[in-house]
């Protein structure tokens, strides 16, 4: 029997409950769905657990604790439940993300504990759009990565994540994982580029977490020495094409609020804020 208020993990019975809370903020929850929604609840498939917070016996939040953890439709209760799980647990995160209000207030029980962390990301703008820009030309030299190309966007991959991140994604496997993860997006049809004449990238994005209600761009990227030449703003409309065509309706991501350049390319692309994320880095 539950008590009024408890949390526990969950399990692979409970996904029609878990969905039902996920589809509540559709957008900001994408990257979780979109996990979800292939994997299920079982923890192995899924990649970590998924916690859940009931009220009245009624299952109200959720936190992913994988490779990040994530808090999802968090209350205040819930918050704190997941945080005392989390302490209990030990950090096995390499970050904790998600909408700023909940996530805040999650690292502020968990730093204790848990900190330093290497980097706090307070604010990072949510944005999205459902339509093409009326203004902006779609690049036509933007298009899908073959499997074939793998080797030649791999570099870019890397030098995107270690300068957006802070760390090289090839430490400690040797990026296994991360190799895996960008060679599973290029096979999905979800990675696009623009190349040189020497087949080197000048700009790139991914089509990352996708649902039937909402897709997230992500690793956008343009080449140092091809920046301020203006590639970012028609690269992401070519992107921004497919993925309404291809992929989802609603079209989102994320982005650090002091990335004044990359923000300004997705407010003429047409993007909007509507929310804000916060990240913990360790």
């Amino acid at each position: 029997m539950l008590t009024q208020t408890t949390s526990r993990v969950l399990e692979p019975s409970d996904l029609d409950a878990a969905l039902a809370v996920l589809d509540r903020e559709p957008v900001a929850n994408a990257f979780v769905t979109s996990r979800v929604q292939v994997a299920g609840l079982d923890p192995w498939r899924l990649g970590g657990e998924m916690w859940g917070f009931y009220e009245e016996g009624m299952l109200t939040s959720l936190c992913y604790a994988g490779a990040n953890l994530v808090p999802i439709c968090a209350t205040p209760r819930a918050v704190r439940a997941f945080a005392d799980r989390a302490r209990r647990a030990g950090r096995r995160c390499s970050s904790i993300v998600g909408p700023s209000e909940s996530t805040t207030r999650l690292w502020q029980l968990l730093e204790p504990s848990w900190g330093p962390a290497r980097e706090v990301r307070s604010h990072q703008p949510l944005m999205v759009t459902d339509r093409m820009p009326d203004h902006i030309a779609p690049d036509p030299y933007v298009r899908r990565i073959r499997k074939d190309e793998l080797e030649a966007i791999m570099p870019a991959c890397v030098a995107m994540f270690t300068e957006e991140v802070g760390v090289s994604p090839l430490a400690g496997d040797g990026g296994l994982l991360y190799q895996a993860r960008v060679a599973e997006l290029v096979g999905s049809g979800r990675s696009f580029a623009r190349l040189d004449e020497h087949g080197k990238v000048v700009f790139k994005a991914e089509i990352g977490a996708a649902t039937t209600q909402a897709c997230q761009i992500q690793g956008v990227w343009v080449a140092p020495e091809y920046r301020g030449q203006g590639y970012a703003a028609p690269g992401m409309a070519a992107v921004l094409r497919y993925a309404l065509a291809d992929v989802a309706p609603i079209v989102s991501l994320y982005v650090n609020d002091f990335n004044t350049p990359a923000r300004r390319a997705y407010l003429k692309v047409g993007f909007k804020e509507v929310g804000a994320f916060t990240s913990v880095l360790f």
